[in-house]
């Protein structure tokens, strides 16, 4: 991805403020794996939105055959850059967003009930309402059944409904598609997630953005310190230390 800084007319206006797209010229992305990692406001669901509607995806979510707005909200940066892409188009593509998926539901039951509007679009989706499922289960349904080989799968805060045993189940399909020449770009707050190996991490922070190792990540860091110790870390906050240190061999938890 370059950024094409002849587009942009005002750079001190967000998003070409926020650090991490203010000194931006090219992001590489890995061919498999790419992960968009950072605190809340750094930039990643707004960078990776911006590749999305480069790419010719619905700002909402969906594949290239969503043209629907509920609320026009997303940035003008997605008109300021320029994908490097293969010869070869990926067969399928899609961008999730966790915030809006529940539009995307909702659209498709809308198309499914034009006449004449073909084979159900559901069925891509494994055929129930996704409205009839959970949250989780509706994030599932399109992992399972949309997705396939040969895809861009742009996926903003996958984990957002799924349990821990979803989120590794996820990896799996992943995986599976992986295999099958899929390339993913994700933004992700979970750790689970983001320790698909071989994957390359963008950090997004106040200094721009940058590569680091699946270790050194805020995520990891913070979730095997916490899990170390569930009851200190938790005396820590509080402000109550715990009453002693459990005897040998008990259970921590």
């Amino acid at each position: 991805m370059e950024v094409l800084r002849d587009r942009i007319a005002e750079p001190e206006r967000f998003p070409f403020s926020l650090p991490a797209v203010r000194g931006l010229s090219v992001l590489p992305f890995h061919p498999q794996v790419t992960f968009l990692v950072g605190e809340n406001g750094a930039g990643k669901s707004t960078l990776l939105e911006a590749i999305a509607v480069a790419y010719g995806l619905n700002a909402e979510g969906g594949s290239v055959n969503f043209n629907f707005a509920t609320r026009a909200t997303h940035s003008p940066l997605g008109e300021c850059i320029r994908l490097a892409k293969a010869l070869t188009r990926p067969r399928d593509s899609y961008f999730l967003r966790a915030e809006s998926f529940y539009n995307v539901a909702t659209e498709i039951e809308r198309l499914d009930h034009e006449p004449g509007g073909g084979p159900p679009i559901i069925d891509a989706y494994g055929g129930r309402s996704l409205h009839e499922q959970s949250h989780g289960e509706s994030f599932f349904a399109l992992f399972k059944n949309r997705f396939g080989g040969n895809g861009l799968y742009m996926l903003d805060e996958p984990e957002a409904a799924l349990s821990p045993t979803r989120q590794v189940e996820f990896l799996v399909l992943m995986h599976d598609y992986i295999r099958r020449g899929s390339q993913f770009v994700i933004a992700t707050h979970s750790p689970i997630i983001m320790a698909y190996p071989d994957a390359r991490i963008h950090l997004l922070d106040r200094q721009g953005i940058r590569d680091v190792a699946y270790t050194d990540t805020e995520h990891y860091q913070v979730t095997r310190r916490f899990l170390s110790d569930p009851r200190r870390a938790i005396g820590t906050l509080l402000g109550d230390e715990p009453e002693g240190e459990p005897e040998s061999g008990s259970d921590r938890g």
